[in-house]
């Protein structure tokens, strides 16, 4: 039976022991991850938020909820979200971190568990949305690739390997070298 937004934001706040995701109408628990995920993905965010003013951006782990359409919320990874979005929600204890405007930079990060489930549905979603980057982070392959919103909503694909240096285009300046993220 489909669960409405309103029950999906509630059943977040709520159940913290739980990140969830509605997909479709459907309740999605997000599984625990491997080493090598959490590893990556406590990295990456390190390494963009000592790159990132916070006057202008904030970065995000497992917290955030991009709404993609249709009673569809899903949780990336790693979020670099513009500070006016969440500055206002800051004093409100009631708030779910939700956007549904297009992000400058969602990430999923492979895994065994989710990795089909990223790819196949997860990824376009954010494309969907208008994201202007999504990136694959690839701990085992130690890769990224790269999906970039071109003027005319499409997305060019780049690949990166270990031990490139990845240029993130909607954040002039910043990137992330493959080298200190994988080690």
């Amino acid at each position: 039976m489909p669960v409405s937004e309103a029950t999906y934001r509630a059943l977040s706040l709520e159940d913290g022991d739980t990140t969830w995701e509605l997909v479709c109408g459907h309740l999605r628990a997000k599984p625990p991850m491997t080493h090598a995920h959490g590893e990556a993905q406590f990295e990456l965010a390190h390494l963009l938020r000592n790159q990132l003013d916070r006057d202008h951006y904030r970065v995000r782990v497992d917290n955030s909820r991009t709404r993609i359409s249709g009673g569809t919320w899903y949780v990336p990874d790693i979020a670099v979200i513009p500070a006016e979005l969440t500055e206002p929600h800051l004093e409100e204890p009631a708030t779910l971190a939700e956007y549904a405007v297009p992000l400058p930079l969602v990430i999923e990060i492979w895994s065994r568990s989710t990795g089909a489930y990223d790819v196949d549905t997860k990824l376009p979603g954010y494309r969907e949305r208008g994201d202007a980057e999504v990136w694959l982070v690839h701990p085992y392959d130690r890769t990224v690739t790269a999906w970039r919103r071109q003027p005319d909503g499409s997305y060019v694909e780049s690949r990166y390997a270990y031990p490139a240096a990845v240029p993130v285009e909607s954040l002039p300046g910043v990137r992330v070298e493959l080298r200190q993220l994988f080690g």
